[in-house]
């Protein structure tokens, strides 16, 4: 039975993110955290997407979010680590006719940070009848992060070797052990394996939603850096010279995009944080494109992901405080298409 790993533009139900609260790490900036959260779920809602959000507290929950459409908006009482859904939310993918919302394991980016609670959201979701009892499956024997894979929806599945062969993952797995998991779980017919570039801060050890996006239309989008003088630019460099080098499962080039990496962001620390316009969202209908508050740089990033989605609406949100926790927009949000949420959601 073929499985097929859906792609991020073809459907979304829901947007499922987790608010700020004093058990996270935003707790030393937590006021401005939640605001952050607000506006992020302010843009989505207003642009005609739904958003679940896992809430310690509901009450106050309700009362941050006053103002949000209630038909657009399902807050969700859960225990959680942190905030970044994106690698601790299902992946969804169709096996014949039916949808699997997969579970796999999380381990905080290779047992870097606490995630007993966050590894057990799926399982939570499910038990609340939010998650299709049919369509859940636990597949948290293998360490998996959402923002660790990209997928064109066909077969195609981009990762990073950094990520997906680390030690702390799954034992230190080979490229080859890797790519037999992928089309095992996922259905990965053509594997692009990304061996260079990372960005200074990350915690992910190279997540692929921080350097290149698979489009449609054999498109990748990817983070670019023009000024030598940046810490980033050889490795960027040599990625890029990679990406020139892939080829679709027919044998042809990919049309290559450009993002300008973003002007450097410290914390107080003098830290160099992990900006990238890479870490968008794509829904069916829009774009939700993290900015830095460099309009020249936040606009022409807009305007160059709109040569790969030019039917879509490229909505830019504020998102300099995710910086501070070394995260962005795509990493704080999974999209969950239909087919695997439960009628009592709604």
């Amino acid at each position: 039975m073929k499985t097929v790993f859906f792609a991020e533009w073809e459907q979304c139900d829901a947007i499922l993110m987790a608010l700020p609260h004093k058990g996270t790490d935003w707790e030393y900036v937590l006021e401005e955290a939640q605001r952050q959260y607000r506006r992020l779920v302010e843009a989505f809602t207003t642009a005609g997407e739904n958003v679940m959000l896992l809430v310690d507290d509901v009450d106050a929950a309700e009362k941050l979010m006053s103002g949000i459409p209630a038909e657009r908006l399902t807050l969700i009482k859960m225990e959680y680590n942190d905030t970044w859904t994106r690698d601790y939310g299902p992946l969804t993918v169709e096996r014949g006719d039916r949808r699997r919302a997969l579970d796999f394991g999380f381990n905080g980016w290779g047992l870097k940070f606490a995630s007993d609670k966050d590894n057990l959201v799926n399982l939570h979701l499910k038990e609340k009848h939010i998650l299709d009892d049919g369509a859940y499956r636990n597949m948290r024997g293998y360490v998996l992060e959402g923002g660790s894979v990209e997928s064109d929806g066909h077969g195609t599945v981009m990762t990073t070797t950094r990520c997906l062969c680390s030690p702390n993952r799954n034992g230190g797995l080979t490229k080859a052990e890797v790519t037999e998991r992928l089309h095992e779980y996922l259905g990965a017919e053509h594997v692009l394996w990304l061996d260079y570039g990372a960005l200074a801060g990350d915690d992910t050890d190279s997540h692929i939603d921080t350097l290149a996006r698979l489009c449609p239309g054999n498109t990748i989008i990817f983070t670019g850096c023009r000024d030598e003088r940046d810490s980033h630019f050889e490795e960027l460099l040599k990625m890029r010279a990679q990406l020139t080098l892939f080829r679709t499962k027919e044998g042809e080039p990919y049309n290559l995009v450009e993002l300008p990496l973003p002007s450097p962001v410290f914390d107080e620390e003098g830290n160099r944080l992990p900006a990238t316009y890479a870490n968008y969202l794509v829904t069916p209908r829009n774009i939700f494109m993290p900015v830095y508050g460099n309009p020249t740089l936040d606009t022409l990033a807009c305007q160059s992901v709109r040569i790969a989605y030019p039917n879509h609406n490229v909505i830019p949100v504020d998102c300099k405080t995710l910086l501070r926790q070394h995260g962005s927009l795509h990493c704080a949000t999974m999209q969950l298409p239909g087919g695997i949420l439960s009628d009592v959601w709604r």
